[in-house]
């Protein structure tokens, strides 16, 4: 079996805390923000037939806030791949934000390699999908401290 691996970075201003908590919530955020991708993920016990995603285990670590999850047979490159391992780290950065980053393992079937092109669509995959969280994130954030600004104001009459 083939084993690739792949990973870049993205930087955003967002708290690492604050966007760990967000992807937490992908299975409900990915289909709201990025409906063309993501129609439903719900965890499901299938009949292992084509189409069945066998298995999503998420493994949160908190402390590092970094997530590992697997798909089994169930994604874009379905047919090509046995399954394929997430590890999604929010590393802080000093100026309050983190850099997002995720490392992806392709265990493929007996000695497939997979084109350039089919880990570039993955990644870009995961750069929309950020872009989209990101941006639900600061949009609630900015509901929060309008919220806080409106109970002080509300409260000093």
């Amino acid at each position: 079996m083939a084993v690739i691996t792949s990973e870049f970075e993205i930087a955003s201003s967002l708290p690492a805390s604050k966007f760990f908590n967000a992807y937490r919530d992908f299975n409900n955020i990915a289909p709201k923000v990025d409906p063309e991708t993501y129609k439903t993920l719900v965890d499901i016990e299938g009949d292992g037939g084509a189409g069945t995603i066998r298995d999503i285990s998420f493994g949160d670590d908190s402390n590092n806030f970094s997530i590992i999850y697997t798909i089994f047979e169930g994604d874009i490159l379905m047919g090509q791949l046995d399954s394929m391992t997430h590890h999604v780290k929010f590393i802080p950065s000093p100026d309050g934000g983190c850099v997002y980053k995720p490392t992806v393992v392709y265990n493929c079937k007996g000695e497939t390699q997979l084109p350039e092109e089919a880990l570039n669509m993955v990644k870009e995959g995961f750069k929309k999908t950020f872009n989209a969280i990101e941006g639900l994130s600061m949009q609630i954030l900015k509901l929060i401290d309008q919220c806080y600004i409106w109970c002080v104001m509300f409260l000093v009459q």
